[in-house]
Order: C-alpha cells, then sequence, then structure tokens
C-alpha cells in the first residue's frame, strides 16, 4: 500500500538533480571559495565543485550513498567528505559559501544561519524556489514582512510569496527579478516552533579528511 512520505522524509532521501541545476549553481562558485556542499549526496556537485573552488566540503548523513559516490573515481585533493547530520555537525568557520540543492528542505532556516554564524557570505540554493537556483547574500539585511509594502518576497525561513498592497507601490523590478528578503513573515509563526535548531556537536565520521 502507499504511503505519503512526510517533507522531513523526503529530504532525507537523496535524489540527483539534471546538469542543468548544478550548472545554475556553479557558476556562482569562486576560485577562492571554501565551500559547504549541504546534503552532498553520491558527491556528484561536489566533485564539480571541486574543480573551481579551493577548497569543498561535503556533507552527507547516508553513508551507503556517499560510499556509492566514492567507489568509482578517486576524490579530489581538495574535496572533504564528512558523513554526519548538517543539523548538528559544527561548521568550520572558514567557509564563505554554502551550498543547499535540496527542494524538499525543511530546515532553510537553520541551515542559513548556522552558515551566517561562521561567517559564510552566500548561500547557493533551490531550497526556497524549488525550481531555480538562487544565489543569496547572507549579509545583505533583511526588511520586517511588515514593513514591505507589495511584491514577491523570500523569507528567511524559507517561505516565499507575494505580499498583495497598495497597487501603485508596485515596480517590475519587484515582481521579476528582485524578491524583497524579508524576515517574520506570515509562515514564521507556524514554524518556528517546529523547526528549531538543535545545539550544535561534532557526532561525524569524516571519510575522507584531506585538510588543505
Amino acid at each position: 500500500m502507499f504511503s505519503a512520505r512526510s517533507n522531513e522524509e523526503w529530504e532525507a532521501r537523496f535524489a540527483p538533480y539534471d546538469q542543468a541545476t548544478y550548472q545554475a549553481a556553479l557558476k556562482h562558485l569562486h576560485p577562492e571559495d571554501v565551500v559547504l556542499d549541504i546534503g552532498a549526496g553520491d558527491l556528484r556537485f561536489a566533485r564539480q565543485a571541486a574543480a573551481i573552488a579551493r577548497r569543498v566540503i561535503a556533507i552527507e548523513r547516508n553513508a551507503a550513498v556517499l560510499q556509492s559516490g566514492m567507489s568509482s573515481d578517486p576524490l579530489p585533493s581538495n574535496l572533504q567528505v564528512v558523513c554526519a547530520d548538517a543539523l548538528t555537525w559544527r561548521f568550520p568557520p572558514e567557509l564563505t559559501t554554502g551550498v543547499l540543492l535540496m527542494r524538499h528542505c525543511t530546515h532553510f532556516r537553520q541551515y542559513a544561519e548556522k552558515l551566517r554564524q561562521c561567517g559564510a557570505q552566500r548561500l547557493i540554493t533551490n531550497a526556497r524556489w524549488r525550481l531555480d537556483v538562487e544565489l543569496i547574500d547572507l549579509n545583505t539585511p533583511p526588511l520586517p514582512y511588515a514593513q514591505y509594502p507589495i511584491g514577491a518576497y523570500a523569507c528567511q525561513c524559507g517561505a516565499t510569496g507575494f505580499k498583495i498592497g497598495p497597487v501603485e507601490l508596485l515596480t517590475t523590478l519587484q515582481t521579476l527579478d528582485v524578491p524583497q528578503e524579508v524576515y517574520d513573515c506570515p509562515d514564521c509563526s507556524s514554524s518556528s516552533q517546529s523547526n528549531q535548531t538543535p545545539p550544535p556537536h561534532q557526532t561525524e565520521t569524516s571519510i575522507c579528511p584531506n585538510p588543505m
């Protein structure tokens, strides 16, 4: 009998994306970046990222999936693989960029906040808009949802939407190109209790340390 999976179960499962999605993320990487690939799966993105960035740390909690990605070709020397839960593993302070390719993500707020706390500057993800890959500047202060008059928005909790307001305040830029970063949107109160970040601790198995 078919049993519908919860969002948590979907988040725990690895499903690869097409190369167009990976390319949309790779184009935002720079040679000086230290990248954390959250939910790295079988490392197909992390291997490509390692060809661009100075260092890539790939974290995945499913050891079997990780092993399948390590069984074919040797790992690049600048790719470190960690088997751990990204919610509880302590992010290293040298990170510049996080990558979160996870359309069924239920912990966007926690991952983004952990990246901010360790000093990362950018987050490349499809977790908010589900289909499109976006580049988030983690240093840009968001606007309180209540102060945003009208237009598309993307919240720190991971929710997206369109706020209805006075039509005369609407601009083409708001609606088509640049959703406003906000916090305390209507979805925040419903998710705040269920999505608390667990305290970080070092419960990981580093499969391939490759210290740089």
